[in-house]
């Protein structure tokens, strides 16, 4: 295996983490991308992804936008997309608790530590990946009011470098 593929992945939600929905003018998150909206995006944050010990991919409604959108802005390169179920598929994962995205990420990450990055995480979600997963797995969520912070960025990279 090479080195690249040895390392975790980190599942990089867009709308809360990187575009948070506090104070200023309020936006709601829309997965497209709009001036106002892009204002929230701190370029500062890139370089900080960037340095971690990881692969990091997309997993975001934003899909290949977030490459054309957000990468440049943060000063990263293109980065892997993960493609999402239909939403029929991801209906029972609902009625249970479970986020959409929660499968999709177990599927992508094939049996790789990943940390996954997103306002919208919840026990159930830990509970399925900790049962569904072999491999070590942080999901880790942000408060969509604040985005990441120096404190996530402090978890993030301690986890990163112990798995």
């Amino acid at each position: 295996m090479s080195e690249r593929e040895e390392r975790p992945l980190l599942f990089l939600d867009v709308d809360g983490p990187l575009l948070p929905f506090g104070d200023g003018p309020q936006c709601e998150p829309s997965g497209t991308a709009s001036d106002s909206h892009l204002a929230r995006l701190d370029p500062r944050v890139g370089p900080r992804l960037a340095a971690l010990p990881c692969e990091l991919v997309w997993a975001t409604t934003w899909e290949e936008e977030a490459n054309t959108e957000l990468a440049p802005r943060l000063g990263l390169p293109q980065l892997p997309v993960v493609n999402w179920p239909e939403p029929s598929d991801a209906h029972e994962d609902q009625w249970f608790g479970l986020h959409w995205k929660t499968r999709a990420l177990v599927a992508w990450a094939d049996g790789r530590p990943f940390v996954w990055v997103d306002d919208e995480i919840t026990d159930a979600d830990r509970d399925w990946v900790s049962t569904h997963h072999p491999a070590p797995a942080l999901l880790h969520p942000v408060a969509s009011s604040r985005g990441l912070t120096d404190e996530d960025f402090a978890v993030l990279d301690q986890w990163l470098r112990a798995v």
